[in-house]
Order: C-alpha cells, then structure tokens, then sequence
C-alpha cells in the first residue's frame, strides 16, 4: 500500500477562464502551462510566484485544443471556427492562421521533430502540415464521420485518429494510407494517443471504458471500466507505465499499467473533466473541465528512477519490448535519431513567405526563435540566411526551392476551391433535399383533396 507522502498532491489551480476549459499542455521546460477554453481564449500560466498569466485573443468560436511544439517555440491551437492558430508564447502572442478545413477543428498534435503539425476535424479529415514552409501538405480520408483526435507516433512515422464512426485508424505518414483499424460496436472514442514507445495505443471511451491497444500485433491488452461517466481524455506518464483519464462523471482516475489496475481516483473537480496531462517529465500533472479551473497536481506515486522500476516490474510486464514496429515495416531511418539542433535550424531559417501573413509568417521563422541559436546566429536578420548551418546542409538548389514554394502556393489555391465547393455542394445537397421534402408535401395534399 502505498504511503500518504506517495500519493498525489493538489499544488495549486489557476483561474482566469469564464467558461470550460477544454485542453491544456505543459511547455516542454516545465514552467508554463497553455490552457485552451469554449470562452474563445488561450491562456499561458508560469509557474513562478506572483507571475502574469498572458490571454491570447483571436479565435472567433470555442478553442478545442492546444499544444506547445517540441522546443517550445510555438503553440498550437484549434477551433470551433474551423481555423488552427500558431501563436509565439509570449507577451505579444503573435499569431499566423491555417484555414484549410471546412469545419470545427477538434485536435492539433505536432511530430517529436516539431516539423510537422497534425489537425482533426468534423469535415471528416486529418490534415498535416509543414512547420518549416507553413503550408498545407496533405489530407487523410477513410473517416465516415466527425473526426475527434490525431496523434503522431513518437517516431513520426504513424498517426492514430479516432472519429464518431466508432474506429480507430492508424496511419502511415510515408504512403499516406490506413494501414489498421480497430472497431467498437459500443461508442467511439473521445481521445487516443500511443505510449510513449510508441508500441500501444490507448482510447478513452464515450462508453466509459479506457482500452490499451498493442498495434504490432493488433491485440487489445488492457479494457478498464472504471468510469461512470464519459472518459474525455488521457496523458501517458513519460515513463509507460502510468495512465490518467478524465471523465465525465468528475473524476481522475490513475491507472497502474504495469499490475493492470486502477491505483488513485482524484476528486478535485466540481462537474467534467475534460482535459488532462502530464509534464514532460512526469514530476507534475494538470487537469480542466467544465468548472473553469485548472487543477495543477504533483505527481508523487513515482519518484523511483523508471530503469529500477522497469526492473522490479520486469516479471509483470504487458509489454513486449518495444521494436518500433521494425517487424511490420521497412528499415527506414527514424526521425527521431536525427540530431535535433539540425532540424530545429532548418524549420526555423525558412524565408519568409508572401501574401498577407507575410509579417506573421517571417516572425515565425525567425532564427532567434529557436532555442539551441547562438547568440551571434540571433541577431542576424531573418533576410540574412545563406550563411546559416543549415542552407549548406540542405542541398537544394534555389531554383528547385522555388519552384516547389510555387508548386505549394497553387495546391493551397486548389485546396482552398475544393473547400469552397465542398460547401457548395453541401448547401445544394441540403436545398435539394428540402424541394423534394416540399414536393413530397404538396403530392400528398393532392391526393388528399382528389
């Protein structure tokens, strides 16, 4: 049994938001929280005493997600008013705006890299884009109905959507096709994402149920029914071996994956709860829901080192030791073997790009935006970037360069027309359909008088 000075702690809650809080991620540093909320607004909390929270104002309908990206650099967020944001998480919380989907966006989820972003939403779709050229790359479509949920495999090489359709998809970001479903006959799931080896997927279940996938084999390993209500969201702890949920029926529950068992149900909430997370270190964990408040918890359950404790458990675990699915696909490199400092020079030395996000967009690939810049690479102009490391690592000439940002600007033209007569064909379905319902009316009148 464990003692009281293991179990979890409440530290603190934050309030500020006037309606739900409906996602919240903790910076990659531990010292910020963002939290998004159905009030419109993002909100950035420090940790530090007597420290301003900064609100950022711009979304036009409920905020449905937010995440900041690998460095830090960059938050995400989606909503309701069908457009994702990338905003600078800082005083100024300057903006850059994606529109590409036709309705509500339900998630963001950037790669490990942070050079790709992954958005769900109710037209059915998962889109990807580019971080480093801040354009639209392409869309996954097998959903039949609203999606709720994409996430990227630690590796980068997967997505796991779940969607109203009652399945989950895997995908492979290579050849952009479905390469796995899982199907509930019950209810579908509100939020999914893989653990932290990139080995299992878990689902959290509008039927109340949390379920552990292995996507290796395709096997489910773990179904808990521990909820009373809804679950809406979980956080892996970095470590695998911890799981927390938020539901519905008010309360965290934290879940011992190792034993199979559920080990701490937290009631700090008056109402759901919608969105949980861990730190990226685990030491912390914060929860939000339909109160307003953002609870911030201290972990406490696992202060052992995770190798001393993968080593006491090693007779109790599920898991198989993770291949990175090396069984099931090719040998290709992984991009998270690659050096870091690279691919954060590279996504932020980009030039800036033309039309009206001109200003925003060359803020946001500004070289000193990036956390592992010297000093000296900082204080060059955004303009000035043929002698940065990274022009001479990507081997590409201008010309070629060029012509794809060309290729990109008509695709995103393209893209924006197929969005417009996807709306078009939808209003003209609906009119159709109202005629004939009228003529069906008026039919049935005259063979009434006759």
């Amino acid at each position: 049994m464990a003692s009281a000075t293991e179990d979890p702690v409440l530290e603190r809650y934050f309030k500020g938001h006037k309606a739900a809080i409906a996602s919240l991620d903790f910076s990659p540093n531990g010292k910020q929280l963002a939290t998004a909320s159905w009030d419109t607004f993002l909100m950035l909390w420090n940790f530090k005493p007597h420290a301003r929270a900064y609100r950022y104002v711009g979304h036009k309908d409920v905020v449905t997600s937010v995440q900041f990206s690998p460095h830090g650099n960059l938050l995400a967020s989606a909503s309701r008013d069908r457009t994702v944001r990338l905003w600078i998480p800082d005083k100024r919380g300057k903006f850059s705006e994606f529109k590409a989907h036709t309705a509500p966006v339900r998630s963001v989820d950037f790669s490990a890299d942070g050079q790709f972003l992954a958005t769900a939403s109710e037209d059915k779709s998962i889109k990807v884009w580019s971080m480093y050229r801040q354009r639209f790359l392409y869309s996954l479509y097998r959903h039949t109905h609203w999606v709720r949920c994409a996430k990227f495999s630690p590796d980068g090489r997967l997505i796991v959507s779940c969607s109203e359709d009652k399945t989950i998809k895997i995908w492979d970001t290579t050849n952009k096709q479905c390469v796995n479903n899982f199907s509930d006959s019950v209810g579908f799931a509100n939020f999914v994402d893989f653990n932290p080896s990139g080995t299992c997927i878990a689902s959290a279940g509008s039927d109340q149920t949390v379920k552990v996938w292995d996507v290796r084999v395709n096997k489910l390993l773990q179904h808990y029914q521990v909820h009373s209500g809804g679950v809406n969201c979980i956080s892996f702890h970095p470590s695998g071996n911890y799981l927390i949920t938020a539901s519905s029926d008010g309360t965290l529950k934290i879940l011992d994956l190792l034993e199979g068992r559920l080990i701490y149900t937290l009631q700090g909430h008056t109402g759901p709860v919608f969105t949980v997370s861990f730190s990226k270190g685990g030491e912390l964990f914060a929860s939000g829901g339909a109160d307003t408040q953002v609870l911030l918890w201290r972990t406490n359950f696992d202060e052992l080192p995770y190798k001393g404790l993968n080593k006491r458990n090693l007779k109790r675990l599920h898991f198989d030791s993770p291949p990175h699915l090396l069984d099931i696909y090719p040998r290709t490199p992984h991009p998270h073997e690659e050096k870091v400092e690279t691919v954060e020079t590279t996504e932020t030395s980009g030039r800036t790009l033309p039309d009206k996000g001109e200003e925003a967009c060359g803020y946001f690939l500004n070289p000193s935006l990036s956390p592992e810049c010297s000093p000296t690479t900082t204080k060059k102009k955004t303009e000035d970037i043929s002698d940065l490391p990274c022009e001479s690592q990507r081997s590409i000439p201008l010309a070629v360069t060029d012509a794809l940002e060309h290729i990109m600007e008509q695709l995103n033209v393209l893209t924006q027309t197929v969005s417009i007569l996807e709306q078009r064909l939808t209003l003209t379905e609906d009119k159709l359909k109202d005629c004939l319902e009228n003529q069906q009316k008026l039919f049935s009148a005259v063979q009434q008088k006759s």
